[in-house]
């Protein structure tokens, strides 16, 4: 099939821009990712309505069949999905939710303590960004539930703790897909005084919005400062109207009423949580690796984590971990001799709560594709080339590539077109600016990503939280905005000076600055202060 080429022109940034408008609008984001993906199906196809649904088959086809077998990545996504819904059903069913509150209100005394809890797992938990979500989600929602704090504030801290440490630790998924690529660039252009390895440990320090991004998390859950939307829906649960005032009560009332179905065992341990957990996150970061292994002993090299963790299977490791942690659920249920027709209902409710999730990520993952062939990646980037000064690139490439993310709905998509960029304007310009101008990708992607409604990491933050997802884009969005507008400053003065250590000091003068704006505009109004 012939597809109309917009990779120079404007018009390959209407589908999501049109799919992104609407979701805000509307609110309604299956509605919006469909009509971005119609749109894009048209445009590719000079609105030939034949061939437009002959495309739209195949794309949808792609999801699930990709070169003649299962889409083994996208299958394994969504099947670690169905897991994690009925092992979360079943850690209620054992009393393991409501023990690990209980236990957590003798040792959390706050709001924020369960705050700080959230964040401090999400920080613990790097090794993949999807995990990190859903799995610091399971843990953290009954005590922060417990404490009314908005399902939003949880979304918040889980997306701005996951993206950010995985990006910066090189033993994740994020740090092995990344090191690949600079390993390559290096290559490319000759670069030999750094190996791929420490030159992402140099550039983990320039990449401040990640850094700026977990500190704002920290910040915010002590000094308990709701900004924005959040404030609302803050109000909302400290009041107890529902977990979130605002957006889609009724789905969110639906994802309330289809936990309290399950009748919580009284004989629940807070092992009965713990464990499952514990084994869930050893047996993926143990599988991570096996299969990192095989792949390395397929190709005739030596073991090494690094090496591992370069060529592991995510979505098989996901799957495996996923079914360990399953199993390790289940057997305190057994242990308790609760009826067996009882475990079947409670797995059926915990897998069904994950079917609003799925469809918005196939949707997600379709828009991605069409996305793709419309080569908005390729046109945004030709907007860096031309007359522009060396030292404003780890900037403009910082906003660029927030740009791109936000419109694509993929950080990994703009690592993959943009580093390569950043790499070559380095080379023709000023090959001491490459680390910067590599971190200003890094940086920019992962903030992009964590504004778009349409990236598939928004969509598992808000999962992992069970809030609405258009409801987690809204509250999060003055907190990345800040923490952009911080890391602006950074890579301006790190161009201008390439000086690491002055730009650090400007970005952490910025975002002092952006602090005490905060504290005056939460003093400005009603900040809540019952059941804290």
């Amino acid at each position: 099939m012939n597809l109309v080429d917009y990779s120079h022109s404007l018009v390959s940034i209407i589908p999501p821009v049109v799919a992104l408008v609407l979701a805000i609008l509307s609110r309604r984001v299956l509605l919006s990712l469909g009509a971005g993906i119609l749109l894009g199906a048209l445009y590719l196809n000079d609105f030939s309505f034949n061939h437009s649904a002959s495309y739209l088959g195949g794309t949808i086809k792609g999801l699930f069949i990709s070169d003649g077998g299962v889409n083994t990545w996208n299958m394994s996504i969504v099947l670690f999905l169905i897991i994690l819904g009925m092992m979360t059903a079943l850690l209620t069913l054992s009393g393991g939710t409501r023990a690990f509150a209980e236990w957590a209100q003798t040792k959390i005394k706050s709001k924020r303590g369960a705050k700080l809890l959230a964040a401090f797992l999400g920080v613990f938990i790097f090794v993949d960004d999807y995990f990190n979500s859903l799995a610091v989600g399971s843990i953290s929602r009954p005590v922060t539930d417990r404490f009314y704090i908005s399902r939003s504030k949880l979304a918040y801290i889980l997306d701005s703790t996951a993206a950010p440490m995985c990006v910066l630790m090189p033993a994740s998924s994020w740090g092995a897909y990344i090191i690949t690529l600079i390993g390559g660039i290096l290559v490319t252009h000759g670069v030999t005084e750094y190996t791929p390895l420490s030159a992402f440990l140099t550039l983990a320090p320039m990449n401040f919005y990640a850094i700026f991004a977990l500190a704002m998390v920290f910040v915010v859950s002590w000094f308990q400062w709701d900004i924005g939307p959040m404030k609302k829906h803050e109000m909302a649960a400290m009041h107890g109207r529902g977990f979130d005032e605002g957006g889609d009560v009724d789905e969110q009332a639906k994802d309330l009423t289809e936990e309290l179905e399950i009748t919580e065992s009284e004989k629940g341990k807070v092992g009965d949580l713990v464990w499952p957990i514990i084994i869930l996150i050893v047996a993926t970061f143990f599988f991570m690796i096996f299969t990192g292994y095989q792949a390395l002993a397929a190709d005739g090299k030596a073991f090494a984590i690094l090496g591992a963790f370069e060529n592991t299977d995510v979505g098989k490791s996901l799957c495996l971990g996923g079914l360990f942690g399953l199993v390790a659920a289940i057997i305190p249920v057994f242990r308790q001799r609760i009826v067996f027709k009882e475990i079947a209902r409670t797995l059926w409710i915990g897998a069904k709560s994950m079917f609003g999730a799925i469809l918005i990520l196939l949707f997600a993952w379709a828009i991605g594709s069409v996305i793709g062939d419309m080569n908005t990646g390729r046109y945004l980037s030709t907007l860096v080339q031309g007359n522009i000064s060396p030292m404003l690139l780890p900037m403009i490439l910082f906003i660029l590539s927030g740009a791109m993310a936000f419109s694509t709905g993929t950080s990994w998509g703009t690592f993959g077109i943009m580093l390569p960029i950043a790499g070559d304007l380095a080379g023709a310009t000023d090959i001491a600016l490459m680390l910067p101008m590599l971190a200003g990708v890094l940086a920019g992607s992962v903030f992009g990503d964590h504004c778009s409604p349409i990236s598939d990491t928004t969509i598992l933050s808000s999962t992992g939280a069970r809030c609405h997802h258009i409801d987690h884009v809204a509250t999060q969005l003055p907190y990345a905005m800040s923490v952009a507008f911080v890391s602006m400053i950074g890579y301006l003065v790190l161009g201008m000076t390439d000086s690491l250590p002055v730009a650090f000091i400007a970005a952490i003068t910025t975002f002092i600055m952006v602090c005490v704006f905060f504290a005056w505009l939460s003093r400005r109004t009603y900040q809540p202060t019952v059941k804290s």
